[in-house]
């Protein structure tokens, strides 16, 4: 009996180390589509018109902090902002 157990218990962290690592691509590719939005929104603000600027300004400041906040998920930066150690993924 105790076998089956661990056995139930050893799949079930297998599952959740597997939806871990999804979950963790997912949100890599989450903060690579927001990088790419920053960068164009920032090469659009150069060429933008006075009425224009202030709008893109307004998306550059919170694509810029949705990136931070999916950098300190995936604990590539911390809160001060500093970069911390990447954490190996889990297997």
């Amino acid at each position: 009996m105790a076998q089956i157990i661990r056995f139930s218990e050893i799949r079930a962290a297998r599952q959740r180390g597997a939806r871990q690592a999804r979950d963790r691509e997912s949100l890599e590719r989450a903060v690579a589509l927001l990088k790419q939005s920053l960068a164009t929104a920032a090469g659009l603000l150069n060429e933008a018109a006075g009425a224009e600027q202030a709008e893109l300004l307004a998306r550059v400041e919170r694509l810029a902090a949705m990136v931070r906040y999916g950098l300190r998920m995936l604990g590539e930066v911390g809160e001060d902002g500093e970069r911390s150690p990447v954490p190996a993924p889990p297997q």
